[in-house]
């Protein structure tokens, strides 16, 4: 079965940085685009970074210029490098992956950007 594990979240201060991992299994990593999204309390969840079987990534216009997607074919993961963090990028953080018709998630890492 299809399985998204993310990690990698915690308390930052603003200004700091985070790298996020998201390891899946169940599916042929290498031909999948992947994408990571967030949802803070009361909004609705929004594509943050996504990227192609081919490397190809596009973004949120919130977050250019400070995050970075990336995947590892090999390790079968897909990485999203946050830095310098602002309070406005706290959310839980998902990856996502389409498969069977549907979009697939993993539960979450929470990113907390606060002094």
């Amino acid at each position: 079965q299809v399985q998204l594990v993310e990690s990698g979240g915690g308390l930052v201060q603003p200004g700091g940085s985070l790298r996020l991992s998201c390891a899946t299994s169940g599916i042929i990593f290498s031909i999948k685009p992947m994408g990571w999204y967030r949802q803070a309390p009361g909004k609705e969840r929004e594509l943050v970074a996504a990227i192609t079987s081919g490397g190809s990534t596009n973004y949120a216009d919130s977050v250019k210029g400070r995050f970075t997607i990336s995947r590892d074919n090999a390790k079968k993961t897909v990485y999203l490098q946050m830095n310098s963090l602002k309070p406005e990028d706290t959310a839980v953080y998902y990856c996502s992956v389409p498969e069977y018709g549907r979009n697939y998630w993993g539960q979450g890492t929470q990113v907390t950007v606060s002094s």
